[in-house]
């Protein structure tokens, strides 16, 4: 499955061959990682595929843009498909295979099974993308199941979806571990995003605005405030202050269980949700708040 440094990784687009040259990595006594994308690659995917070609042996990616987290009304089929160019990153980034299923592969005719983690799906992003999580659950759970990974890497911007992947994998007993990789940003905080290519030029300019309501309540926090909602209400006064943002959710919860506490204490987790245009943007930080 290698690819030397800097060449095209190999690709490959039926489950058994994919499967089987995994087993002949394991069998060989080799450690692989992999990365799951929907392609349209930037230098936060690339980040992860350096952490697995770091830690693993092999490092592999998985490129498809996964109709079921998808709701009726969202961007499925503008969403940017741009394999050659992405081939050409993990190449250069150090992957050594891309497995790039067909959507019939994925989700065969008949297909009605899902996986769902009750309780945490439909909070955060779920309140307002009530099947999304589910749709991630499932395409990750049978990414795993084709690509028998020893470690799969995960960024920290999409922070709920991170909980739910390890709980998913927790609960039903898949021998993979999962790691977080930090977000990566540009020089004004912006997160990087593959829907961040949406933004007009104005929008772009206002979007640093997310990050400086959460280093607002990053400071907050470390003066001393423990109050869920005094941090909320700071952030939102941050974005409310920018015309071109329309907030989607701000919410400062634990990030072990995503419940609101009376009082921060321990791992928090302040992530907001926002739409700048019809172009809806994720950023969160972590803390540990003592």
């Amino acid at each position: 499955m290698s690819a030397d440094s800097g060449e095209k990784p190999r690709v490959v687009t039926t489950a058994a061959e994919f499967r089987a040259a995994c087993d002949a990595v394991r069998a060989a006594g080799r450690t692989l990682g992999l990365v799951p994308t929907m392609g349209a690659l930037h230098a936060g995917h690339l980040a992860l595929v350096a952490e697995a070609r770091k830690r693993a042996n092999v490092a592999a990616v998985t490129i498809f843009v996964n109709p079921t987290q998808f709701g009726p009304n969202e961007d499925f089929d503008k969403y940017p498909r741009t394999f050659e160019a992405d081939r050409d990153l993990c190449g250069r980034a150090g992957a050594d295979a891309i497995f790039a299923p067909t959507r019939e592969l994925m989700y065969p005719p008949g297909f009605r099974t899902f996986v769902e983690v009750t309780g945490w799906q439909n909070r955060l992003c779920g309140a307002s993308r009530p099947a999304h999580f589910r749709g991630v659950s499932t395409v990750v759970l049978k990414l795993f199941h084709i690509v028998p990974a020893d470690v799969a890497y995960f960024g920290q911007k999409d922070a709920q979806q991170l909980l739910i992947i390890r709980k998913t994998v927790h609960d039903l007993n898949v021998p993979i571990e999962i790691r977080a990789v930090p977000t990566v940003r540009e020089a004004d905080g912006l997160a990087l995003s593959s829907r961040n290519r949406y933004l007009t030029h104005a929008e772009r300019a206002a979007a640093p605005a997310l990050f400086r309501g959460l280093q607002r309540a990053q400071a907050m926090i470390e003066s001393g405030e423990r109050n869920p909602a005094t941090v909320e209400g700071a952030v939102a006064a941050e974005l409310s202050a920018v015309p071109e943002i329309r907030v989607d959710y701000i919410r400062a919860v634990s990030a072990e269980t995503l419940d609101r506490p009376e009082r921060l204490s321990g791992p928090t987790l302040i992530a907001l949700a926002a739409y700048l245009g019809s172009t809806r943007l994720i950023d969160n930080i972590q803390l540990d708040v003592r």
